[in-house]
């Protein structure tokens, strides 16, 4: 039998429904790993409080360096933002010091970070600059994964971004990262601009496509994989899902909507391309239902996190 790695869990932002999720969720985790949570004891005593669950006698817990504060449930807090980050921080620190196998992280809020003074628009970001490596954001499941070629950025920068060199290597490192044979790559613009008539970025997309398709079968993998740029709107109907398995979205929205649209409960983001695991449930802190008694709290995100997380890290060490 594999050995079960250690994965180690970021707590997100305390004031959301992160801390919860973690509470509720460790006694079927630990059936597949050994959980340690970034989080001080205090800490998970004041939600847990707050909460009235009990903490679990083996939470293996390792505390950020950052001082406790109070709880502000469902709130935007710069205290709350810091805190999330260092648990973030910590996490990566110990997979990368080769202390756990892989980080699963929970969900922090973008603006609690920038309330901070924390510059990095969410983990993917800071993925980038902690490794100084173009980290690929993918989510989905097993019926279908979405890369983003851009993510958090606003709409009206996207066209700028989507030059044919950049789209190029971000399509072949996908690619080397996934093994897909068939990816289905989407135009920009309403019908895949129509021959020019509704915006011309499909000429880049299809010339990073060509050029992608040529290396590939210029170093004798006869592999063709890219397909495109399909048209948005009809990229994702049942038919076209019956032919792709994985996508590249030009940005956020036009991947995530139908992905959530069809898969929500199943879906987990990984981050690709960099030297250590990543992933992360498929959605946000909730604020809304953070630490409200009585309502339903859906584990089936986080679950997928922590089994994706477990089967990418042992397939990493098969492969060493």
């Amino acid at each position: 039998m594999s050995r079960r790695p250690k994965i180690a869990v970021s707590i997100g932002d305390l004031n959301g429904i992160g801390i919860e999720i973690a509470l509720r969720a460790h006694a079927t985790i630990k059936e597949w790993c050994h959980p340690v949570y970034f989080v001080s004891y205090e800490m998970c005593r004041r939600a847990a409080e707050i909460l009235h669950l009990d903490i679990p006698e083996d939470f293996d817990h390792s505390a950020p360096d950052a001082a406790p504060f109070s709880i502000l449930p469902g709130r935007t807090d710069a205290h709350a933002g810091r805190y999330g980050f260092l648990s973030f921080k910590k996490a990566v620190e110990a997979v990368r010091n080769q202390e756990a196998d892989a980080v699963v992280t929970l969900p922090v809020n973008k603006e609690a970070w920038m309330l901070a003074g924390i510059g990095y628009k969410g983990h993917t970001d800071a993925l980038r600059d902690f490794f100084k490596q173009d980290a690929i954001m993918m989510l989905g499941c097993e019926k279908m994964w979405v890369a983003l070629f851009t993510a958090h950025i606003a709409l009206k920068e996207v066209p700028r971004h989507i030059e044919k060199k950049r789209l190029t290597r971000f399509l072949l490192d996908f690619q080397k990262e996934t093994g897909a044979e068939k990816i289905g790559v989407l135009g920009l613009n309403p019908h895949a601009g129509d021959h020019g008539v509704l915006g011309v970025e499909e000429e880049t997309i299809a010339a990073a496509i060509a050029a992608a398709n040529a290396r590939l079968s210029g170093e004798g993998s006869r592999c063709s994989p890219f397909e495109g740029p399909l048209v948005p709107d009809v990229a994702f109907t049942p038919k076209m899902r019956e032919n792709f398995h994985f996508y590249v979205a030009m940005y956020h929205d036009q991947g995530l909507a139908p992905l959530k649209a069809l898969y929500f409960d199943e879906s987990v983001n990984v981050s690709l391309n960099l030297p250590i695991v990543r992933t992360s449930v498929d959605h946000g802190t909730a604020f809304d239902i953070a630490y409200l008694p009585d309502r339903p709290l859906n584990l089936k995100s986080y679950f997928q996190a922590v089994r994706t997380a477990v089967a990418m890290s042992q397939k990493r060490d098969q492969r060493s």
